[in-house]
């Protein structure tokens, strides 16, 4: 028990790390960052989708690796990959070294955040990682409460490409001792990835596959893909979207710093009282919470921002943890880690796409482009609903 505690934490801290100084950087240094190379900030965006890009096209071969080789020695290379691609990112001069340092921070991105984490506590527990799978999503989703204000930081007491170098040493000093922290486990082969854990805390369920499973994992896909949209569509262009509703400035900046407690609230409330149901239901409630709180704020305008954003996120934070929960009790701990990564691989294309093309609909349709991350959500909800437990 108090190995699975100190992984847990371990791993919850690297995560913190590693989506405080990728996912969550371009926010506060992309100003700066094309200030200086002479560049637009949407170049800088587009440097950081690329990013998104190719660690959905890692996803699956990581996934593969942590399956046949434990999360180890794969958790680990990505502290290296982050510190080599953050350094990288320190050095640019012109948009040709931006585009390949992001390259290299998405290949770490690939292996070395969420996924990669799930896959390899599924790896060693099997079954018995679900809860930890939460405990790894509720010290994460504190990655933007600290990163965000680090960055800014060292950006304006050193510059952007310090913080860069900030971040990377963090990665060698501090990521990688903590990803070291996982057990070894024995190779398996390549053929037959283990559905056993390596570390067994209790015995393991049997468990039957679904009847379709080509057809449950793409609506899996298709509901992961949705979540990711709407969660960095709202993560792009939540305040503008706000004063879009009607909301001031400063209740939109005051709406909008809500998200984040209100994923860990959502978390918590999965590892209390949703722990005890199946995460097929807690899924279905999550993904109707953004629809229920755009609805109500298209029907009452500025004064439901703060209900909006908390309704919001606290179904993002839940869906999260059904990102990790959901392919392990549907298909089991075999091969979890590959599935997830072939799973997964539309959600980050999605998320890529995000903030281009709802930026666009907000530009076109003001706070009536709810109605296009309603739709997703609503769809998301019917998806779930074709899944049986």
């Amino acid at each position: 028990m108090r190995s699975g505690v100190r992984v847990t934490v371990a791993l919850g801290l690297a995560q913190t790390l590693a989506w405080a100084s990728t996912y969550y950087l371009p926010a506060m240094l992309a100003v700066p960052m094309a200030r200086v190379l002479g560049l637009s900030p949407a170049t800088v965006f587009a440097a950081f989708s690329l990013a998104l890009v190719v660690s959905a096209l890692v996803g699956p071969v990581a996934g593969r690796a942590i399956d046949r080789h434990g999360g180890r020695p794969v958790l680990m290379g990505t502290s290296g990959l982050f510190a080599l691609g953050l350094a990288a990112l320190s050095q640019v001069q012109g948009p040709i070294a931006l585009f390949a340092a992001w390259a290299v921070l998405g290949l770490g991105m690939g292996a070395g955040l969420y996924e990669g984490a799930f896959a390899s506590l599924v790896r060693l527990y099997g079954h018995g990682a679900r809860d930890k799978i939460t405990g790894i999503t509720l010290l994460g989703g504190f990655a933007s409460t600290v990163g965000w204000p680090l960055s800014t930081l060292m950006e304006q007491h050193w510059g952007w490409r310090e913080a860069c170098l900030g971040w990377a040493a963090l990665h060698l000093l501090l990521g990688l001792p903590l990803n070291a922290c996982v057990p070894r486990v024995g190779a398996a082969s390549a053929a037959e990835p283990p559905a056993a854990p390596a570390v067994a805390t209790t015995a393991e369920p049997e468990h039957r596959p679904p009847a379709r499973p080509l057809l449950t994992a793409v609506l899996l896909s298709l509901v992961f893909a949705i979540a990711w949209f709407n969660s960095t569509a709202m993560a792009a262009h939540l305040p503008q979207l706000l004063q879009a509703g009607g909301a001031t400035l400063a209740a939109a900046v005051t709406a909008g710093a809500l998200v984040g407690p209100a994923q860990v609230a959502g978390r918590l409330l999965e590892f209390g009282v949703l722990r005890r149901l199946h995460p097929l239901l807690s899924a279905r409630l999550a993904a109707a919470a953004h629809p229920v709180g755009a609805a109500i704020l298209l029907a009452l305008g500025a004064p439901a921002a703060m209900l909006f954003t908390v309704l919001h996120g606290a179904g993002n934070g839940i869906l999260t943890i059904a990102k990790g929960n959901l392919p392990l009790v549907i298909f089991g701990a075999a091969g979890y880690g590959a599935r997830q990564g072939w799973m997964m691989m539309p959600g980050r294309v999605a998320q890529a796409l995000a903030p281009v093309l709802f930026g666009m609909a907000l530009a076109q349709c003001g706070v009536a482009s709810l109605w296009l991350t309603s739709a997703l959500g609503v769809i998301a909800f019917a998806a779930l609903m074709l899944l049986r437990r």
